[in-house]
């Protein structure tokens, strides 16, 4: 069995992948800001280690003689490209430079870095990134530090993801519950989904096969959906028939405008911004999961609206819907 040390491990995508490696017999140390919010997961077994992507100590202590490195954490929102950098970039480097030289490392980067894809075309991994966001161009630029490493590496780029625990994807099956829901265009932008549970699934096997190495993997269903499926799915799962509320690309992008600028001057992040709309009016996003399922016989369990089902059913149990 391998010992593994995971960077992000409160986090929504962090917190399952422990759990996978626990069931499966592994050693598992977690990089954890907050004790207290390692405490309330309830995960047995797992090894804390309190620090942060600055603190080289504590990279150090909780990599030290890992086998493997699954460098989860980074920035979904900052104010500035400078700001994404700081983390995304520049946490990675420090998490390299802490592990061990005999580790694997695993990045969990984004399709973000990838760009978007043309429709009917999804990525497989060996295109050249085209990143439209500050967001995608920090983990561009995360992937470009562990490539230049000395570590044998792996890079995963996991499109949205969804799914117990999530607090993004919560905000739409909130919207849908009360049956009215705002889509950016006209609502047909073509979209690769993952499962949480079956990312970390994927994540996993990625980063302990020999396979893999030096590749670029996209976990992802192989269905695609549009962004106005995906809001009438989810409503679905709430028991609601959800009304669609097309916003036309530039009143969405002035409302972008708006809300990032407000963010701004009050001092906080948000993903609402017109940097971000650079993402919310592509065509499509999508990727091929082949080159994963191939090396490592990994496949993702749930379509959308499996998945959405037991999401829901997850946020009503634990009182988040």
């Amino acid at each position: 069995m391998a010992t593994a040390f995971i960077t992000g491990g409160t986090g929504f995508v962090g917190s399952h992948l422990i759990e996978v490696l626990l069931r499966a017999g592994h050693r598992v140390r977690a990089l954890v800001r907050s004790p207290g919010k390692a405490e309330s997961l309830g995960i047995s077994g797992v090894e804390w280690v309190t620090g942060d992507l600055g603190s080289i100590e504590a990279l150090r202590n909780g990599a030290q003689g890992a086998d493997v490195v699954f460098h989860v954490a980074g920035l979904v929102a900052a104010r500035s490209l400078e700001e994404f950098l700081a983390v995304n970039r520049d946490g990675t480097a420090r998490v390299l430079d802490a592990s061990p030289e005999h580790a694997r490392f695993v990045l969990v980067s984004s399709l973000a870095a990838g760009g978007p894809s043309q429709p009917g075309r999804p990525l497989q991994g060996d295109e050249p990134p085209s990143p439209v966001s500050n967001y995608g161009r920090s983990k561009l630029a995360a992937e470009d530090v562990v490539r230049a490493g000395s570590l044998p590496w792996v890079i995963v780029r996991p499109p949205a993801v969804y799914g117990p625990r999530d607090t993004e994807m919560l905000r739409v099956f909130k919207a849908a519950g009360m049956g009215v829901a705002p889509v950016f265009g006209k609502g047909d932008q073509q979209l690769s989904m993952v499962y949480g549970p079956d990312l970390v699934e994927a994540i996993a096997a990625a980063g302990l096969s020999s396979a893999t190495e030096g590749r670029i993997l996209y976990p992802a269903h192989p269905e695609v959906i549009t962004s106005a499926d995906t809001v009438r799915i989810i409503g679905e799962a709430c028991g609601k028939r959800v009304r669609i509320i097309p916003i036309p690309d530039p009143i969405g992008l002035a409302i972008l405008q708006v809300t990032g600028t407000v963010a701004r001057l009050a001092g906080r992040t948000t993903l609402l911004t017109a940097d971000k709309g650079n993402e919310f009016f592509q065509k499509a996003w999508t990727c091929s999961p082949a080159r994963l399922e191939q090396l490592t016989g990994w496949k993702a369990k749930h379509d959308f609206r499996s998945g959405t089902a037991e999401t829901a059913a997850w946020y009503r149990k634990h009182g988040w819907l």
